[in-house]
């Protein structure tokens, strides 16, 4: 399969190349070229907000299918109208040039979709677990731009007949990191209130994009990517209630469990999260 990797030289981008590479042609597009990259990957430096050189790659090269996982990825880090502005219009770029060679999409979008983590105060949210379903209610630039990428797939999705698949991961772990494990983010529960302690290893989240781009739906889909249990391995429920002030009345959720449901995932992806903090440093 031909595959396009936007991202590809991030943090979690560079996992995915490496799962990739090899059992598929892979071009990754970033904004800069690697200092060492693989042999086996074609590279190419472009700015993914030009929408020329996006046009021009994608429909030079008609890969089979394209991970866009490029943007900026959190609030904090720069003026909130430029990350807006570089996620919606390189997501606008990628996805648009897609439909316009039948190719098919797994992109990155987040929780931060939902509005939890930087809302003024981290609100109850309306059901537990949290499923795919959930009103989206960013106060943020960044969970706007990923709501505006979501918008985007369905777009692209019903005009041009592709498959888009947005994944929701929570707080991306890389196995010699953990940051959830650091003492200071474990004597300090309330600092994980605002994703009510979710997580997910990097090795999941590259597990997703394959099974993602291994399925057959139509469409549009969205699909929440999180570890099963919760950070801090307390009960779920009673976190919630003490650090943010009450539960839905019909929460299922139970013991330690994650604050998302995935069952969607397991049911159209065939994908389940393997990975916990419990077992940090397990191979690849």
């Amino acid at each position: 399969m031909q595959l396009i990797v936007t991202g590809g030289l991030g943090a979690s981008g560079s996992w995915i190349v490496d799962r990739l590479a090899g059992p598929h042609d892979v071009l990754c597009l970033d904004y800069d070229l690697p200092d060492d990259g693989r042999d086996d990957v074609d590279y190419r430096a472009v700015d993914l907000t030009d929408t020329g050189a996006v046009f021009d790659i994608v429909t030079a090269t008609k890969p089979d299918a394209i991970v866009h996982w490029a943007a900026i990825p959190v609030a904090g880090t720069r003026a909130g109208t430029e990350l807006y502005q570089n996620n919606t219009l390189a997501a606008h770029n990628v996805l648009t040039a897609a439909g316009r060679v039948g190719a098919d999409v797994v992109q990155a979008s987040s929780d931060g979709a939902y509005g939890f983590f930087f809302a003024a105060e981290t609100p109850v949210p309306d059901e537990l677990p949290i499923t795919e379903t959930h009103a989206l209610r960013p106060e943020d630039d960044y969970g706007l731009s990923k709501v505006v990428t979501e918008e985007i797939g369905k777009t692209v999705a019903r005009r041009d007949g592709i498959s888009v698949a947005s994944l929701r991961p929570s707080w991306i772990q890389l196995p010699a990191e953990y940051p959830c494990r650091d003492p200071e983010y474990l004597d300090d529960p309330h600092a994980g209130a605002g994703n009510y302690w979710s997580y997910v290893d990097v090795r999941d989240v590259v597990d997703m994009v394959e099974a993602a781009l291994d399925a057959e739906f139509e469409g549009h889909e969205a699909f929440n990517c999180v570890a099963e249990d919760n950070a801090l391995g307390e009960p779920l429920l009673e976190l919630i209630d003490e650090h943010i002030g009450g539960v839905p009345d019909d929460a299922t959720v139970e013991c330690d469990a994650s604050a998302y449901a995935t069952a969607k995932a397991t049911r159209l992806l065939g994908w389940e999260a393997t990975r916990s903090w419990k077992d940090v440093g397990g191979s690849v």
